[in-house]
């Protein structure tokens, strides 16, 4: 990891599990030994705030309007699980009115200086990307090194892929690949790069499930996490689970 990587996780529809499969990802890389920063596009859901015990302050909207000259390590905080690598969140928790003072054009173009100053200072800087319809989220994608739309495994999201492989072609962001999200057992996905299983864990206190290496779910986001970024992870499993098993 000689180098920084920005990687954009889309949702293709609201509800897709985008902020879930961001911390996992992360967390993923985290066990690789490297040090990842993951930032909340998703102004709107608030997803990543979730993860983060305490109070934020600042906030990534307040990192892009009242705060924009304070140091993007202020709003920084550790996600409080033990891994090889750092792993630290800049998530959204904000008032109604500075969410719409943070979707702003020069709000967005704030954003796109974030991520740059979070690139300088980690191996990887993950966006949580909700579907593009705001001026942070087309930020997030256009400044992101790779992008990747994750479409939960249901007839809407898939009915709704085209549209945003369009999307983002639109504004000059080309998908890189695509990541079925919560695919069944023995479920066959179609036209995706990667596929990642329904998880029955889902309480935050007891996330990331990928931190545990012995769970079955470990090495199918492993294996997502290599295709999104086009790498190779120096992880081991289990014999019962390894890279490859759910692609």
């Amino acid at each position: 990891m000689t180098s920084s990587e920005t990687l954009a996780l889309v949702g293709v529809t609201g509800g897709a599990g985008t902020t879930r499969l961001t911390v996992e990802f992360g967390a993923t890389l985290a066990r690789a030994g490297a040090d990842v920063a993951l930032v909340d596009a998703a102004f709107a859901t608030q997803g990543l705030a979730t993860h983060v015990p305490g109070r934020i302050e600042p906030d990534v909207t307040s990192l892009v309007t009242d705060a924009s000259d304070v140091a993007l390590d202020a709003g920084l905080f550790e996600y409080p699980v033990d891994l090889p690598g750092r792993l630290a969140v800049c998530p959204a928790r904000a008032p109604f009115e500075r969410l719409a003072r943070a979707k702003t054009p020069e709000a967005a173009r704030q954003f796109e200086d974030r991520v740059a100053a979070a690139s300088r200072s980690f191996d990887y800087v993950l966006l949580d990307v909700p579907p593009i319809a705001s001026n942070q989220a087309v930020a997030a994608v256009t400044t992101a090194d790779r992008v990747v739309p994750v479409v939960p495994a249901t007839e809407r999201g898939f009915d709704r892929l085209p549209t945003m492989r369009d999307r983002l072609h639109d504004v000059g962001a080309p998908a890189h690949a695509t990541v079925a999200n919560r695919v069944a057992p023995d479920e066959t996905v179609e036209g995706v790069d990667a596929t990642v299983p329904e998880s029955d864990v889902a309480a935050v206190g007891e996330l990331p499930v990928c931190a545990d290496p012995d769970a079955a779910f470990a090495p199918a986001v492993a294996d997502a996490v290599e295709t999104a970024l086009a790498t190779t992870l120096d992880l081991t499993f289990p014999d019962d689970g390894f890279l490859g098993t759910y692609r």
